[in-house]
């Protein structure tokens, strides 16, 4: 991709959906242009098409008509497996309720990408033909999976809850494991799709904390929510309304997480 290009690119994206003999325009024309190193806040009321544009972003689904490139790779008619690919080498996701596999611990949930890439695959088949024994390779590509999902987890602050159980965390503890798994492959792209609709004011905060200091490491963040006061820590607001681009805003100084959370009261632990 071109120093100067943006890392996504839409032009006159378009999703119609058929319900019967009824056709639902989801997405009408949108045209937007997203930089490499933005934190971008994508809003509007339920119907204006932010989930859907999140949809085709996130390489999810196809358009209808237009194109998108994302990293300068035109994604718009690529097959099942060749998203499937580009979501899981360029994209990271969280979502609202944090999608963890409640029997595995927590560094397992966030190995689960390194496994979906094929190197776990190709693990267990060396593993068989050995007669059981695993080899050296085997091991080695074990051992670098988890080592990249415990320094994933210390970037989120969750060292001491590696073995920890989904059922074991709080609710900002197990949204901070879901984007440590958004981070394990090192994407280029973070999607947010309503992170914070489940926590309090609190650990909504400590959350945005954590997406602003990605971003500060270069990393693209967009964010999906309905809530105003989440947009402040934004750098950019996209609004949609009727699947169209309602109003496009920088933000010239973003709230800070940060000093947020050092003005909010500590929370007395339950008895």
């Amino acid at each position: 991709m071109a120093a100067d290009a943006p890392l996504i690119s839409a032009r006159d994206l378009a999703k119609t959906y058929r319900l019967g003999d009824h056709a639902v325009h989801a997405l009408r024309g949108v045209s937007l242009d997203i930089a490499a190193g933005e934190f971008v806040a994508i809003m509007g009321p339920s119907g204006s098409g932010k989930s859907t544009f999140m949809n085709l972003v996130g390489c999810l689904d196809t358009p209808s008509a237009g194109t998108y490139r994302l990293d300068g790779e035109d994604v718009s008619r690529l097959s099942r497996d060749a998203l499937a690919a580009v979501r899981n080498t360029k994209i990271g996701f969280v979502f609202q309720t944090f999608n963890l596999l409640p029997r595995m611990s927590a560094v397992e949930n966030v190995e689960l990408p390194l496994l979906y890439d094929g190197t776990g695959t190709r693990d267990r088949r060396v593993s068989s033909a050995a007669g059981g024994r695993e080899p050296t390779p085997a091991r080695s590509a074990a051992a670098t999976r988890r080592a990249r999902a415990l320094a994933s987890l210390k970037e989120v602050g969750l060292e001491g809850r590696e073995a920890h159980h989904p059922s074991q965390l709080s609710g900002g503890q197990q949204q901070r494991v879901a984007i440590a798994r958004a981070l394990v492959n090192e994407p280029r792209l973070v999607l947010a799709d309503e992170p914070t609709g489940n926590l309090d004011t609190r650990t909504s905060v400590e959350i945005m904390a954590i997406l602003q200091r990605l971003n500060r490491q270069r990393i693209t963040v967009v964010l999906v929510t309905h809530e105003n006061d989440i947009t402040r820590f934004a750098r950019r607001i996209v609004t949609f309304r009727d699947g169209r681009v309602q109003a496009d805003v920088p933000i010239e100084q973003p709230l800070s997480a940060e000093d947020l959370i050092a003005s909010l009261p500590v929370e007395e632990p339950v008895a």
